[in-house]
C-alpha cells in the first residue's frame, strides 16, 4: 500500500492500542488517523480468534464519504485474511445490510443514523464486541450525533477496548464525550487548534459581492496551477448555482452535497478521484474525512461559518508531506468573520491582491499608528467640549442678576431692582 514508515500518529496510538487500552487521540486531518486504528484492531482480531458469533469490530463515522474510504482501506489491510469487514450506511440497501450483519461480519463500518435503524430492528449483536472506534468524534458531536453515539455505545459489549480519535481535542463534548465511553484511557494529543498547516500557504482575495467573487473564482481556476481543487460553499444552493457558469468558461466541474442521492455522490466521488471532474464544489459535507491524492488547491467561495469548519476544509489539502494552497474571498460582511477565525487559530493569513479583478473593496478602513480611529475621537471631544461651553454660557447668562427667594411653593425668579 506504499506504507513505508509510520506517521507520528501512528507510532504513538498503535503500540497503546496493541495492549487493549482504550485511547483519546487528536490529530490533524491527513496524518493516518485510518491505519492507526485500523492494523492494531485487525492484529487484535487476527491474534485472538474468538468462537462466538456475531460482530467484532465496529467503527463509526459521521458521513458516508468516510465510511465508505474507510471500509476500502480495511478491505486493503485485510486482503490476505479471513475478516470480512461491512459497511453501513444510509442510502443504500436496507435489507442487503440486514443480511450482511445475520452472516456475522467481523468488522462492520457505519454511520449512526442507518445503524440505529438496524437496532430498532433487534439485528446487530454487539454482546460480543471486543473493539469500538469513533473516528471524527469532533464531527459527530458537530453534526448531532451526540445522543446516537452514545446510545450504540450503551448497548455494545462493556468489556470492549474503545477508540476515540478527534481532530481537536478543545472541542467540550469531545471531553465530555470521553469521559462517558472510555475507561482508564491513555491520551495521544499531536495537535491543538492553533497549530499551523506547514504545508500549506493560506491566502485571502478580497471582493465587493457575490458576482466579483464569480469571476475572481473563475480566474483563480484558470490561473492557478493544481491536479485538483476543492471549492466550498456554505449552501447547497450556492454549489448549484456556481457549477453552470464554471461549465460555461469549460472548466471540469462537479457538485457533491447532503440533498444529493447517493448513488450520484458516489459517482461524483469516483469521477472525481479517477480526474475526469477536476474541480469539486461541496459543502461542508466533503469537509472531512476525503483522503483523495491530488488535491493542491482549496477555495472558501464562502467564508466557514467557524474556524473548526475552516480548518477541516483546508485539512483536504497539504496532506502528509504534500504542498497545498488555500485561498479564502471575503466580501465586507465576511470581514468580522474572517478576523475571527484568525484569532482563533492565532494566525494571520496572507492577503492577496489579483490585478486583472482588483475590487474597490480594500478591507476595514486602517487606524493610524497611535490606534485612534482618523479623525473619531477629536471630533466626538470637540463636541463634547462644544455642549459643555453651550451649557456653561447659557447658565451663567441666565442667572446673572437674579436670586431665588424660598416660598415653601415651586421657586420663583424674582429680578432685583
Amino acid at each position: 500500500m506504499g506504507f513505508e514508515q509510520p506517521t507520528p500518529v501512528q507510532l504513538q496510538a498503535i503500540p497503546l492500542a496493541m495492549q487493549h487500552k482504550d485511547l483519546l487521540v487528536s490529530a490533524e486531518t491527513g496524518s493516518g488517523k485510518t491505519a492507526a486504528f485500523l492494523l492494531p484492531t485487525l492484529h487484535r482480531l487476527l491474534a485472538l480468534p474468538s468462537g462466538k458469533s456475531g460482530m467484532r469490530a465496529l467503527v463509526l463515522t459521521p458521513t458516508r464519504e468516510l465510511a465508505q474510504q474507510t471500509f476500502k482501506q480495511c478491505q486493503q489491510l485485510a486482503e490476505f485474511t479471513d475478516l470480512k469487514a461491512g459497511l453501513i450506511t444510509g442510502g443504500d440497501d436496507f435489507r442487503l445490510q440486514q443480511n450482511m450483519l445475520r452472516r456475522n461480519t467481523e468488522v462492520v463500518i457505519a454511520t449512526p443514523g442507518r445503524l440505529l435503524e438496524l437496532m430498532d430492528q433487534d439485528i446487530p449483536d454487539f454482546s460480543n464486541l471486543e473493539v469500538l472506534i469513533l473516528d471524527e468524534a469532533d464531527r459527530m458531536l458537530d453534526m448531532g450525533f451526540s445522543e446516537d453515539v452514545l446510545t450504540i455505545a450503551n448497548s455494545c459489549n462493556s468489556q470492549r477496548q474503545t477508540l476515540l480519535f478527534s481532530a481537536t481535542l478543545t472541542h467540550f463534548g469531545v471531553i465530555k464525550m470521553a469521559d462517558k465511553v472510555l475507561t482508564n484511557h491513555e491520551v495521544v494529543a499531536l495537535n491543538t487548534l492553533h497549530d499551523g498547516h506547514r504545508n500549506i500557504e493560506q491566502q485571502i482575495v478580497l471582493a465587493d459581492d457575490n458576482d466579483h467573487k464569480q469571476k475572481l473564482l473563475a480566474w483563480l481556476l484558470q490561473n492557478e496551477t493544481y491536479d485538483k481543487a476543492l471549492v466550498f460553499t456554505n449552501s447547497r444552493i450556492q454549489a448549484d448555482a456556481l457549477r453552470g457558469p464554471l461549465r460555461g468558461q469549460k472548466l471540469r466541474v462537479g457538485v457533491l452535497h447532503g440533498e444529493m442521492d447517493q448513488k450520484d455522490r458516489n459517482r461524483m466521488m469516483e469521477l472525481f478521484r479517477e480526474g475526469s471532474v477536476n474541480i469539486m464544489i461541496a459543502t461542508d459535507l466533503a469537509a472531512r474525512g476525503l483522503d483523495i491524492k491530488g488535491i493542491n488547491l482549496v477555495i472558501n467561495f464562502d467564508v466557514p461559518r467557524n474556524g473548526i469548519n475552516y480548518i477541516h476544509r483546508i485539512g483536504r489539502t497539504g496532506r502528509v508531506d504534500e504542498l497545498g494552497l488555500t485561498i479564502a474571498l471575503v466580501k465586507h460582511t465576511e470581514w468580522n468573520l474572517m478576523s475571527g477565525i484568525e484569532r482563533f487559530l492565532k494566525q494571520k493569513f496572507k492577503h492577496r491582491n489579483i490585478k486583472e479583478l482588483e475590487g474597490k473593496y480594500k478591507g476595514p478602513k486602517k487606524l493610524k499608528a497611535s490606534g485612534k480611529a482618523t479623525g473619531g475621537k477629536k471630533k466626538i471631544e470637540a463636541k463634547k467640549a462644544s455642549v459643555e461651553k453651550v451649557k456653561i454660557r447659557h447658565r451663567d447668562k441666565k442667572n446673572i442678576g437674579k436670586r431665588r427667594v424660598p416660598t415653601g411653593k415651586p421657586d420663583i425668579e424674582i429680578n432685583q431692582p
